[in-house]
């Protein structure tokens, strides 16, 4: 595939963290530059050195050497030029939040859909490299299952981009409309990162005071994910004489992730706020700092702007879909109907104006509990546990650290433990013996004399060693199977801590 031509629409302060994505992109390159601006336009196309300027998007649209357009306006605005996009055939790369309501998002989506082209929602938060680092460390189990998030926010009277009011006195109506700036607007950079980082959120609360017209603080958000004990919460803090250290907005955002064996600290994003690394790690043995990751936060925005061209050259996928972002646009919707209502919101509520869309995911949520279905990826992948493979081996030999003597008085068994070829590892098995508050366990062999034999995937055993799946659940789904005496199986989760 040649070199893939983009038109940038709207050239204001944040297409400054776009630019560089495509600067040193040798299958990509700014050709073409729109804003209403004749000054801006103008001098965006002399810096990026673009090959052609518009007044109206209409134009760069109709434009046949244009390939794709990265859409830098306000969401109130999106609908139409998503879909003029899509008529003309261009691939596209939009700024969130994606739209102002669900009724706007679906037809943004019925248009793309029709056009076959690869259509995103462009959050750098899922692109940052501290969050994508703690995303690797967490799906690779280094501190257990993530039942904990907190997240906080602080926005300052100074520091930061000087942004004339020209640049966002269109907030005020946004606000005025129930989408405000903090919540709404950079609240789906969080809610985003929380899903990507936990998983899809199922219900929150909220509670916002709004002090101004534009900064919605102070604000605490809840939610609860979608199976088993995850959680979260965000406090939304503005201190109107506090200077906030950043190249960017003036603010900063922090994360603290607990997990059932360990805990995460992602120690800044848009500010300076925190002198720590960008990334500590706390296994129960002590702190491990990262302090050498990128962490300037237009690396999320380079990013972004990557994964977006290797969508169109179907490389990648595209992290954040025109499906994930209405997902996104949901649940902020859910949040400010929380607050508005001073209740605990259900995320699939926002669909009950669409009656049939709303049973649909009803019944679909059926299916989901069955437990013979064959399971699926969820908004940022998941369902497969062969990424776990590779650690099945010195999680099994790590048994005996979990060995509890008192729970194990009077229990003399010979357990067999198969693991079966996963992830590119190869059969492995194990003899477990417990005899008189005594425990060994021994690789090779599954012994001929043993009570119960149990047979699972390395990854999905893997996956219970480090608290990623139930040990129930995996028997009830299949992928967990016991051969022998049954009873000596609860006996081992007990003794064990499964």
């Amino acid at each position: 595939m040649s070199t893939i031509n983009v038109g940038i629409i709207g050239c204001g302060r944040i297409a400054d963290l776009h630019y560089p994505g495509y600067k040193n992109n040798r299958k990509a390159r700014v050709y073409a530059v729109c804003d209403s601006n004749d000054e801006i336009r103008e001098r965006r196309k002399k810096e990026w050195r673009a090959e052609k300027s518009y007044s109206d998007y209409r134009e760069l649209l109709a434009d046949p050497s244009v390939d794709a357009v990265e859409i830098l306006t306000p969401q109130v605005l999106h609908e139409e030029m998503v879909i003029e996009a899509a008529r003309a055939g261009k691939h596209i790369a939009l700024q969130k939040p994606m739209t102002i309501d669900l009724a706007s998002a679906d037809r943004m989506l019925r248009a793309v859909r029709s056009s076959g082209k690869v259509f995103r929602v462009t959050d750098n938060y899922l692109f940052y490299p501290p969050i994508v680092f703690a995303k690797k460390m967490i799906d690779a189990g280094e501190i257990g299952d993530p039942n904990n998030m907190r997240i906080k926010f602080i926005s300052g009277g100074s520091g930061g981009w000087t942004v004339p009011p020209s640049a966002w006195e269109w907030r005020l109506k946004e606000s005025m409309e129930g989408r405000p700036m903090q919540t709404f607007d950079h609240g789906h950079h969080l809610w985003s990162a929380a899903s990507y980082l936990q998983g899809r959120v199922e219900r929150v609360a909220s509670w916002i005071d709004s002090i101004d017209g534009v900064i919605d603080s102070p604000a605490v958000i809840m939610w609860k994910c979608e199976g088993g004990v995850r959680y979260g919460s965000c406090d939304y803090a503005h201190a109107a004489d506090l200077h906030i250290p950043s190249r960017y907005y003036g603010n900063d955002e922090w994360f603290e992730i607990t997990g059932t064996r360990g805990m995460a600290l992602i120690n800044r994003c848009t500010g300076n706020v925190l002198s720590g690394p960008p990334l500590s790690v706390f296994n129960g043995k002590g702190w491990k700092n990262y302090p050498n990751i990128k962490s300037d936060w237009s690396e999320g925005f380079i990013g972004a702007t990557r994964n977006f061209i290797a969508a169109i050259r179907g490389e990648e996928e595209p992290l954040l879909s025109g499906e994930a972002g209405r997902e996104m646009l949901r649940l902020d919707l859910a949040i400010q109907r929380s607050a508005m209502l001073r209740r605990e919101v259900c995320v699939d509520e926002m669909d009950s104006f669409f009656p049939s869309l709303f049973a649909f995911r009803k019944r679909r949520a059926g299916i989901r509990a069955n437990p013979r279905r064959k399971k699926r990826a969820g908004l940022f992948g998941g369902g497969n546990y062969s990424g776990y493979a590779p650690r099945a081996i010195e999680l099994t030999e790590g048994l005996m650290e979990r060995f509890n003597a008192d729970r194990a008085a009077g229990w003399n068994t010979v357990i067999g433990l198969k693991l079966l070829a996963d992830g590119g590892c190869a059969d492995e098995a194990f003899t477990l013996k417990v005899k008189d508050g005594a425990a060994s366990l021994s690789r090779g062999t599954v012994p001929t004399d043993a009570i119960l034999v149990v047979k699972a995937e390395a990854g999905v055993w893997a996956a219970i060693l480090l608290g990623k799946k139930r040990i129930e659940m995996a028997l009830i789904q299949g992928k967990l199977k016991l051969e022998g005496k049954a009873e000596e199986g609860l006996r081992l989760r007990d003794v064990f801590g499964l």
